[in-house]
């Protein structure tokens, strides 16, 4: 058992090898209940209380926010466990697995989306960890200034990028650690500050209309789990063939939604009862949390914030390198996730040092790139539910395989269904965003101005666009594919 445990250890630290490629069935491992502990660790982040202020934005509810928080994060996050099926079934990475569906060349249009959108998310995770810092050393009285931002990004982004480098084992026992850690302290943090709910004030929030909770579901959607989709099978892929697939997907499911949920709905009683709390998260949303803590506590209030995006963050780096690598950059994993950390830092610095209010362009971010990501979503689960074998795992490398050089049907249906939802969702906060919205009027929506603007439907759209114009047009290509 000793013996074991030092293999263990000594493998996360070394550079992983893997890529691209496919892991050998020798060198698959484990149990879908593992999958646990990087999908709990990646979203147990004090982040999550911050949406309770997000959600209530919205002008809905708390029960209107309730109800749109548990659809929006258990069904996202569903959405990760069917496609970390197709990690089981062909043990490679979630964006060589795409290529079934769009073609070996064809599936670079769907990398570069996924690129960046986790390269987006990692970047946003560092900004928060160094804000935090900054706005608690400052109540401590040790600095809070340019000077701690430095030092905190440093930390941060030394972190993620380690970890990101060294890859999977690595970042499995690092998920764990995290998990145990920021789960405990988290804990401690509610009971501190439990005292500072109202039920009076939460429950006499005025309701919102229908359109208002739709746009929170959305966002909450794209927040959680839509934004993890491309990396699903990043995972999974690791398992043995032989591993449940019930396993795969309740494990994904439960693990990356608990901690939201229950994050989600204690922060929506925190900023629920206070308007001063919840509109000073707008502009530091995991700083602002700290305002209600005795002094005692706020350096382990560091700790697990930063922990908590650092979990995040460490997925994301993992995953932008595999994107960047399906892309075409002919480097090694590692110098792929190397090349993400520098992005990751410049754009943290850029932010931090030189950026505006922070919640206009993170909504904005997630609700651009939520649309085309929800459109290769559907593709994918449509391609997946359509597939009755394994992939053919030498042909996803070769564009003269049974899975094609560049497959027309997913590809434009990406581009429609994107170009679709674009026009029916609507961000004013972010000025580079204005020109969205431009078919809401033509749907008779009510235009830019009006009632179902922020409902934000061009995601779930794109969703649906893209799932059945792949079930309905693609299944016979799937067909032809399995027989080859």
């Amino acid at each position: 058992m000793t013996d074991q445990l030092d293999q263990q250890q000594s493998r996360a630290l070394v550079v992983e090898s893997n890529g691209l490629n496919v892991i050998a069935d020798a060198d698959r491992k484990g149990r879908p209940a593992q999958l646990f502990w990087p999908w709990f660790g990646a979203n147990v982040s004090v982040l999550g209380l911050s949406y309770g202020a997000f959600a209530l934005g919205f002008g809905i509810s708390f029960w209107q926010a309730v109800i749109a928080g548990l659809i929006g994060v258990v069904f996202s996050f569903l959405l990760c466990g069917l496609i970390a099926l197709a990690g089981k079934r062909g043990s490679a990475p979630t964006m060589v697995l795409s290529r079934a569906a769009f073609g070996v060349r064809g599936n670079k249009l769907p990398s570069l989306v996924s690129w960046l959108l986790t390269v987006g998310w990692e970047t946003v995770l560092t900004i928060l960890a160094t804000l935090a810092t900054a706005t608690v050393f400052e109540r401590l009285g040790w600095g809070g200034g340019t000077l701690t931002k430095v030092i905190a990004l440093v930390v941060v982004g030394a972190l993620t990028v380690a970890c990101g480098v060294l890859g999977f084992d690595l970042i499995m026992r690092a998920q764990t650690v995290i998990t145990v850690v920021t789960g405990v302290l988290t804990v401690v943090y509610i009971v501190l500050v439990a005292d500072r709910i109202h039920w009076s004030t939460v429950s006499a929030l005025p309701s919102g209309s229908a359109q208002a909770m739709i746009g929170a579901l959305v966002f909450l959607m794209t927040g959680f789990g839509l934004g993890w989709v491309n990396a699903a099978a990043d995972y999974s892929r690791y398992l043995p063939r032989r591993a449940s697939s019930r396993g795969v997907v309740g494990w994904t499911t439960f693990g990356g939604s608990v901690a939201p949920v229950v994050l989600l709905i204690f922060g929506l009683l925190l900023a629920g009862s206070s308007e001063e709390l919840s509109k000073a998260i707008s502009a530091d949303p995991i700083g602002a949390l700290a305002a209600a803590l005795p002094t005692w506590f706020l350096v382990p209030f560091v700790i697990v914030a930063v922990l908590g995006l650092v979990g995040g963050a460490v997925l994301d780096i993992y995953s932008s390198g595999l994107a960047l690598l399906s892309l075409g950059l002919p480097v090694p994993r590692y110098v792929a996730a190397f090349i993400d950390g520098v992005v990751m830092i410049g754009g943290t610095i850029y932010v931090v040092f030189y950026g505006g209010e922070f919640l206009a362009q993170f909504q904005g971010f997630l609700i651009t790139l939520g649309v085309p990501i929800a459109a290769w979503c559907g593709i994918m689960l449509a391609d997946i539910a359509a597939r009755r074998r394994d992939y053919a795992e030498d042909d996803l490398y070769d564009s003269r395989g049974r899975y094609g050089d560049v497959r027309a049907l997913p590809v434009i249906t990406m581009v429609v269904a994107t170009g679709i939802g674009w026009g029916l969702v609507r961000n004013t906060l972010a000025s580079w965003l204005q020109w969205q919205g431009y078919l809401l009027g033509a749907f008779g929506l009510g235009g830019k101005g009006g009632a179902w603007a922020y409902a934000n439907l061009g995601v779930l759209a794109a969703l649906v666009i893209g799932f059945g114009a792949q079930w309905f047009g693609g299944r016979t290509s799937v067909r032809r594919q399995e027989t080859a």
